[in-house]
């Protein structure tokens, strides 16, 4: 059980844990203006969870997730959530799920490795590599679902963000706010998260160090999560 300050949430039936990245995207992404989220790949619905707790209450939510188990721990844990009401989960691939351009923002911690040796089981296979969800999938069906002044918000490794830029440029979105994300200075840069819209507009570059000195946390890092864990 992971207790954070307004809802606690289950993720032991869950392929991907709770980390570090699904916190960040779900506290760094802009949800301003914004009335229609989804949340692709949510797991354990952490991060649809966290964007429940930083919108209105007239703002509505949907996460999908390919995998039963993973979809049915969400589900439990939006119910025991404050925001249940206005969060759905649907348990569905993204390639299958059918709505009208409706969305302002989509946001996902995708799938990422790509030729890397698989892991053991199925279930976490799909929570980890592209084989169940590809980038230009994730893009062409962004693209499908999103408004026309919607935006996709991703997490990934900065190679595989590179990488991902790319193939959403000649798509036709466009990195319009960047967070480099390191975890201690001098380090090499660890992760991208990168907001994408239809407009080509000028870059707002943003960096983050996750650690100060020895293992506390950054003061950045501590503002950026404050509204979240309960030790802050």
């Amino acid at each position: 059980m992971f207790r954070f300050k307004q809802f606690s949430l289950e993720d032991d039936r869950c392929a991907m844990k709770v980390g570090t990245d699904a916190v960040i995207l779900g506290a760094w992404v802009n949800v301003e203006g914004v009335n229609r989220i989804l949340d692709v790949g949510t797991g354990c619905g952490i991060i649809a969870l966290m964007l429940s707790q930083r919108t209105a209450n007239d703002v509505m939510i949907e996460g999908i997730e390919v995998e039963p188990i993973d979809a049915a721990q969400a589900q439990k844990n939006v119910t025991n959530s404050p925001w249940a009401n206005r969060v759905l989960i649907h348990p569905v691939a993204l390639q299958d799920f059918q709505a009208p351009p409706q969305f302002d923002l989509i946001v996902s911690n995708p799938p990422y490795f790509i030729n890397s040796q698989l892991p053991p089981t199925a279930h976490r296979a799909k929570a980890r590599h592209t084989q169940s969800l590809s980038f230009e999938e994730l893009i062409t069906h962004s693209l499908r679902l999103l408004n026309s002044n919607g935006r996709l918000a991703i997490i990934l490794p900065s190679e595989e963000g590179n990488l991902f830029q790319s193939l959403a440029e000649q798509h036709g979105l466009f990195p319009n706010r960047r967070l480099a994300f390191y975890s201690r200075q001098g380090k090499p840069q660890e992760r991208w998260l990168i907001e994408f819209s239809k407009s080509n507009l000028p870059i707002k570059d943003e960096q983050l160090i996750l650690h100060g000195e020895g293992e506390t946390w950054s003061e950045d890092y501590q503002n950026l999560t404050r509204a979240f864990y309960l030790k802050l």
